[in-house]
C-alpha cells in the first residue's frame, strides 16, 4: 500500500483516481498536479455551452478545486506542470510560476490526457480560428461569436466535434459549411448512420463538403476564408475538429513505453512498464473487448472508470480497469447516432472474424402510439461463432439502445442470445420487438 500517491492531470481519470484513493485510504497522501486552472470538467458539454443550452461555463465543472481541497482533503495544485518523471528515484519534477521542485511518490498516475490535433494548415494562428478541447477554448469561441457576430463558419472535420459545433453555431444564425476529407461524416459509425445524418444536416441548413481536404485559412489578422484544393469559401469563424492525439511526451521521455496506437501501453490494471507507474484516460491504451488488442478510444467514461479502478488498486485492492468497446453517442440536431464494438468489416477480418451484417429500420415505439420515429440499426456478428461484434443506431429517438449491444459485447454474447434478451416493452417506449431484437432476429436468419 502506498504512502504518497501522485497524480499528473486533474481531469476525469486523474481526479477519479485521487478521489477513490482518498476514500479507500484516508491516511494516504494524495497529491494532484494540474498545469491549468480547470479540473474535473465536462469537456463533452462544451459545444452546448457555445450553443447556449448550458448557461455558464462553470456549470460544466463537476467538482470544484475548493471541494477537492477542503472536503476531500486532496492536495490539488493547479498551475503546476510536471516536466519530468524519474521512475528510478520515484520522483517528479514540478514547475510553477515561482519555483521548481521535486515531489517523491510511492505510486504515480500519468493522466495527461490528449490534445486537439492541429493539421499543418496555413492560417491556424489567425483570429477566429479555433480548436475546442478545453474550457478556455470553449470560452474563447463563445466570446468570439458574441463579439464578432460571424455570418459564415467553416468547420473542418465531420466527427463528434464537427457535428456538435455545426449545431452550436447554427443556433446563433451562422451559415455553417462543414468540410470532411473522407467520403462521409461520422465515418466510424458506418454508412447507414452517415447517410441519415448527412441528409439531416442538409435539412438543417448545413452545407456539406465531403471528400474535400482543407489546405488552410486566409485573412488580414482574422480569418476571412477557407481554402480547399480548387476553391475558396468565405468564413468569419473556423473550428478545426479533426481528432485528438494522446499527450505522451512526458511519459516517453521517462522511458514509459507506448503501445501500437501511440498511446501509453498499460496492462489490465493500468500499470505501465515501470513499477508503481500507472496511466489512464485519453493518454493511455486499453484492451478492446472484441479483439483483445490494445486500442485508444478517448472517451469520458473510459477515463473515469480507469481512474477509479487505479485509485482502488494503489490502496491495496487490485481492480482491473476493464476492457473498452468504443461505445459512443452523438447528437446531430434532432438525430441521435450511436455505435459500439467493431463495424468495419476489414477490421473484423484482421481480428480473425468472418463478419456478417444487417441493417434494419423499425419504429422506436409501438406503431399505433403517437410520436414514434424510424430507428435504423446496423448489427454485425461473426459468421462462425455467431458472436456479436458491433452495432450502430441512428434516429430521432432510441439511439441510446446501443447500450444493450454494448453489454452483449461485454459478455461475449451471440446473436441468438441477444435475440432472446428479455427487454422491457410498453407502447410509449418500444414495440413488442425492440429494434435491437428485430435486428438480431434478422441477422440470425442471415447466419442460418
Amino acid at each position: 500500500m502506498s504512502n504518497t500517491f501522485v497524480v499528473i492531470g486533474g481531469d476525469a481519470a486523474g481526479m477519479s483516481a485521487a478521489s477513490k484513493a482518498r476514500r479507500a485510504n484516508p491516511d494516504l497522501d494524495v497529491v494532484v498536479f494540474e498545469k491549468g486552472e480547470w479540473v474535473s470538467y465536462a469537456a463533452c458539454g462544451m459545444p452546448y455551452f457555445v450553443k447556449g443550452d448550458v448557461e455558464e461555463l462553470d456549470d460544466l465543472v463537476t467538482v470544484t478545486p475548493e471541494t477537492f481541497r477542503e472536503e476531500r482533503d486532496i492536495d490539488l495544485r493547479t498551475g503546476h506542470e510536471v516536466v519530468d518523471i524519474d521512475p528510478e528515484t520515484q520522483t517528479v519534477t514540478v514547475e510553477s510560476d515561482d519555483r521548481t521542485f521535486e515531489q517523491a511518490y510511492d505510486d504515480l498516475l500519468v493522466a495527461t490526457g490528449a490534445s486537439a490535433i492541429e493539421p499543418p494548415f496555413d492560417g491556424l494562428a489567425l483570429d477566429g480560428v479555433f480548436t475546442i478541447h478545453d474550457m478556455d477554448e470553449a470560452d474563447a469561441i463563445d466570446a468570439y461569436v458574441s463579439e464578432h457576430t460571424p455570418e459564415t463558419a467553416a468547420i473542418v472535420g465531420g466527427g463528434y466535434v464537427g457535428i456538435e459545433m455545426a449545431e452550436a453555431l447554427s443556433a446563433h444564425g451562422v451559415d455553417v459549411h462543414l468540410f470532411e476529407m473522407l467520403p462521409h461524416v461520422l465515418q466510424p459509425f458506418g454508412e447507414a448512420v452517415a447517410d441519415r445524418v448527412e441528409d439531416h444536416l442538409r435539412d438543417q441548413g448545413v452545407t456539406l463538403h465531403l471528400d474535400t481536404a482543407v489546405s488552410g485559412f486566409a485573412g488580414d489578422g482574422a480569418v476571412e476564408s477557407v481554402h480547399v484544393e480548387n476553391d475558396t469559401y468565405a468564413a468569419d469563424i473556423a473550428v478545426v475538429g479533426v481528432g485528438v492525439a494522446p499527450n505522451t511526451d512526458l511519459a516517453e521521455q521517462a522511458g514509459i513505453e507506448l503501445g501500437p496506437t501511440g498511446a501509453i501501453a498499460t496492462d489490465e490494471y493500468g500499470r505501465t512498464n515501470h513499477e508503481h507507474v500507472y496511466a489512464a484516460g485519453d493518454c493511455a491504451e486499453a484492451e478492446h473487448v472484441v479483439t483483445g488488442d490494445p486500442d485508444h478510444v478517448p472517451l469520458a467514461l473510459t477515463a473515469n472508470r480507469a481512474g477509479r479502478a487505479i485509485g482502488q488498486t494503489v490502496t491495496g485492492s487490485p481492480t482491473p480497469v476493464g476492457p473498452i468497446a468504443g461505445t459512443a453517442i452523438v447528437k446531430a440536431f434532432e438525430l441521435g447516432a450511436s455505435r459500439t464494438g467493431i463495424l468495419d468489416e476489414q477490421r473484423a477480418r484482421e481480428a480473425g472474424y468472418d463478419p456478417v451484417s444487417v441493417t434494419i429500420t423499425a419504429s422506436s415505439r409501438a406503431h399505433y402510439y403517437p410520436d414514434g420515429s424510424d430507428l435504423t440499426v446496423t448489427l454485425v456478428a461473426d459468421r462462425t461463432s455467431g458472436r456479436v461484434l458491433g452495432a450502430s443506431l441512428v434516429g430521432p429517438e432510441g439511439a441510446k439502445r446501443v447500450d444493450t449491444v454494448a453489454m452483449a459485447l461485454r459478455s461475449g454474447a451471440t446473436v441468438s442470445e441477444l435475440q432472446t434478451a428479455d427487454l422491457a416493452y410498453a407502447p410509449p417506449f418500444s414495440p413488442v420487438w425492440d429494434p435491437v431484437l428485430t435486428a438480431a432476429k434478422v441477422l440470425k436468419g442471415e447466419l442460418d
